[in-house]
């Protein structure tokens, strides 16, 4: 069996290929794992992993990944929000081209491939309604996002014409990525739990009232996997997916670190609400992913496990 996995080094893409390294049991019966991203500083040692280093939208890069017929492809390569807002070119080719590009060259394999595609809640747009679920409108306020809601329409009119099986997961904050520049806008959701934990000052850009959508890295990555396996009967109603998610104020999250790190951390932590950033990423209502639950995936299930999988 054949993987892929587009951007297969970043912070999802790394923590998918070491559960796939780690764990037999994560993914059954794998036999050849083609990584693709910019870089690989500390390649996989492993004899069954091929890393291709170069951008997604390299053509020939990426025909030269698909040259073995891929069973399972995971998409999650991406120019994030705040980079794609500053350079809309680079986005789009990233975010939206290169997308097509893969779809084009999973196309034409005798067997469709599974395609797991890595979406984003900022389909939903701001300011979000009282209540989301799965018939909520889209109204994406990004280009970033605007291209994810045109990948996902991709891989549903690609799965319709047989040439794919896909599915797409609307992928929130995921935590905790390590503290380096990203282009997140989103990026204080993770740096809050590395300044707590060595007891650091950490500057909120949002109030104690903020709530946001929670998730670990490592259930991220659980929801993946079972993405992947889902039988295709599964997939005939739908095929796009909100996950479930842990709805958390930051004051609740800092409750959370103190109650595992100390009460003095809660003295580090300055709140310096920046507005334009609250309206994004501050006031979440409550998600109903009934579809997503029904398939089997999940939360992280409290805020104690969500730290304990995010460290």
């Amino acid at each position: 069996m054949h993987l892929l996995i587009t951007g297969a080094n970043g912070f999802v893409g790394a923590t998918l290929v070491r559960r796939l390294l780690e764990d037999p049991d994560a993914l059954p019966g794998w036999t050849q794992l083609t990584l693709l991203d910019l870089n690989f500083p500390e390649p996989p040692q492993d004899a069954r992993v091929r890393c291709l280093a170069g951008s997604i939208a390299d053509t020939a890069l990426l025909a030269d990944a698909l040259e073995t017929p891929v069973d399972i492809a995971f998409h999650l390569a991406s120019i994030p929000g705040g980079a794609a807002e500053r350079d809309y070119n680079l986005g789009r080719r990233v975010n939206l081209d290169a997308t097509l590009a893969l779809l084009e060259g999973l196309k034409d394999q005798d067997s469709p491939a599974r395609v797991v595609f890595a979406s984003t809640i900022a389909v939903y747009g701001s300011p979000l309604p009282v209540h989301v679920d799965d018939h909520t409108p889209l109204r994406p306020q990004l280009s970033y996002a605007t291209q994810k809601l045109m990948g996902e329409l991709l891989i549903e009119d690609f799965s319709r014409r047989g040439w794919v099986d896909g599915i797409s997961l609307r992928l929130p904050g995921i935590v905790a990525r390590p503290p380096q520049t990203s282009g997140l806008l989103s990026a204080f959701m993770s740096e809050v739990f590395w300044k707590l934990a060595a007891g650091e000052r950490f500057d909120c850009p949002v109030s104690p009232q903020a709530v946001a959508w929670w998730m670990s890295a490592a259930r991220c990555v659980d929801n993946l996997l079972h993405a992947a396996t889902l039988p295709a009967e599964k997939l005939l109603a739908r095929r796009v997916f909100a996950l479930p998610v842990l709805h958390l104020s930051m004051a609740q999250l800092v409750d959370g670190l103190c109650q595992r790190f100390g009460e003095d951390r809660r003295a580090q932590v300055v709140y310096q609400s920046n507005e334009q950033l609250e309206a994004n990423f501050g006031r979440y209502p409550p998600l109903q992913a009934q579809a997503a639950e029904a398939l089997g995936l999940r939360h992280d299930g409290d805020i104690q496990q969500l730290i304990n999988r995010t460290l």
